[in-house]
């Protein structure tokens, strides 16, 4: 009879799941790892309550206030404006999320409790865990905004002017790395992850999903233009080179706002130079013959080092 009655519940659970924005609609089950529950099926079942999206939403929420964009930062004396509260992520106490759960939007549950956190994260360390795996994981970015760049990506590969379209394409990719607060989570949780294995696979992850679909771009815009990489090159190391190169500049310009990362009349970026840059120098021509790997390129390009004036004996 107990079943029967919570039917209902489950159902109602189940549609109000369906109502909530992407990714949260999502299945959380291979996410969220640190639920109180022993079997998979409770953990299936209690990943995808509505009420502990709700808790992911308020935690979501306070990140953005503490790390930004817009981040609140509270003075500790108000007379000193460098004394600012630097809390890391003891701003997701367990006392704190219940009370954003209050804020929550719509469709997501408005009522939060202490207890009812500890009902499905036992420890607190648990729950920041879950959190860092929700947060990391792929489906945020790019993932939840593919349809913004699609227009810029079919100018690289078919249109009359793929420089434009790098250009558009890698502006657009730094403004969103800069507006979204999960990569800013991802620099502190990439300072704390040596040693700590959830972080490093939750990063891990992130990267293993959105790689080969850089990946997959690249191949396209080399066949599309008969081009080929330089022997020695590989896509691994463009996907690399560039994810790299794209968060070492985000934060360069967070930390930096007078930096020339990003030109906002022209929307341009520093990104698409080290893009052009690299196609200049690690792409050739796929026609038949030879290819120069990249060393002998620049051998060839500077020639080779010059002995110099002859010293004066004596």
């Amino acid at each position: 009879m107990k079943g029967m009655d919570d039917r209902p519940r489950r159902r109602q659970a189940k549609t109000l799941k369906q109502e909530l924005p992407y990714p949260y609609n999502q299945d959380l089950s291979k996410v969220l790892r640190g639920l109180n529950r022993r079997t998979p099926f409770g953990r299936r079942r209690l990943a995808n309550d509505p009420l502990t999206a709700a808790y992911l939403m308020a935690a979501v929420r306070l990140i953005q206030r503490h790390l930004g964009p817009g981040a609140s930062r509270t003075l500790a004396d108000p007379d000193d404006a460098d004394s600012i509260s630097r809390p890391l992520l003891s701003f997701l106490s367990q006392r704190a999320v219940a009370a954003e759960v209050d804020h929550n939007p719509p469709p997501f549950h408005c009522q939060g409790r202490v207890s009812t956190m500890r009902e499905r994260w036992r420890h607190q360390s648990n729950f920041i865990a879950d959190v860092l795996r929700f947060g990391l994981w792929a489906s945020h970015y790019p993932a939840a905004h593919q349809d913004e760049v699609a227009e810029p990506e079919e100018e690289v590969i078919h249109g009359p002017d793929p420089v434009h379209g790098i250009h558009q394409v890698c502006y657009w990719d730094m403004t969103r790395l800069m507006t979204t607060p999960m990569f800013r989570l991802g620099l502190i949780a990439a300072a704390e992850a040596e040693g700590d294995a959830v972080i490093r696979e939750a990063i891990s992850g992130r990267h293993q999903v959105n790689t080969p679909r850089w990946k997959q771009f690249y191949d396209k815009f080399l066949r599309s233009h008969h081009l080929r990489l330089r022997p020695g090159v590989t896509l691994d190391d463009c996907a690399d080179l560039l994810v790299a190169v794209a968060d070492g500049l985000a934060m360069r310009a967070l930390a930096d706002p007078a930096a020339r990362v990003l030109d906002h009349a022209r929307q341009r970026s520093l990104l698409g130079t080290a893009v052009l840059a690299l196609i200049a120098g690690c792409v050739e021509r796929a026609d038949p013959g030879d290819g120069v790997p990249l060393e002998q390129a620049v051998n060839d390009l500077v020639g080779k080092a010059s002995a110099g004036p002859a010293r004066k004996s004596g």
